[in-house]
């Protein structure tokens, strides 16, 4: 079966910092994932299959200055997880100040992730890109004329 995360979720995180995930991401993410920092300030949960595969990529990384630092970074925040009777995950304090999350959270699902973000910042994102989005769609998706 081929993973297919995909759509747009509003929900608050509540006093525990506990935020819920709809039950239908939960079917496809499994019993185990893992959360961790992700680019552009937000956080990335990948399902336990998919983290694997990431692994397996960065152990062929040479062992230059720059894949060590983007080891550090990806992987110091990182921590397996499930979700619990309610379905919600439960986000660390580090993850929390890295991602700027407060009360009002936005999930998207990217393919092979979810990815967590500050509504606000969320907003800002597709206000700052939403004219650039047909440009690069052409870019990424025309065929090549060499």
């Amino acid at each position: 079966m081929i993973l297919m995360l995909m759509g747009e979720y509003h929900h608050n995180l509540d006093e525990k910092n506990r935020l819920i995930i709809p039950s239908k991401i939960r079917e496809e993410m499994g019993e185990l994932f893992v959360l961790t920092r992700g680019l552009d300030k937000c956080l990335f949960i990948y399902p336990r299959e998919e983290w694997n595969q990431i692994i397996l990529k960065y152990k062929e990384l040479p062992n230059t200055k720059e894949a060590r630092n983007f080891m550090r970074f990806f992987l110091a925040g990182a921590i397996e997880c499930n979700f619990d009777k309610q379905g919600r995950i439960s986000i660390s304090s580090p993850l929390m100040k890295y991602a700027e999350l407060d009360h009002e959270c936005v999930i998207i699902g990217v393919n092979d992730h979810l990815e967590v973000w500050n509504k606000d910042r969320w907003e800002d994102f597709m206000d700052a890109n939403e004219y650039e989005f047909s440009d690069i769609a052409d870019h990424l998706f025309s065929p090549n004329m060499n």
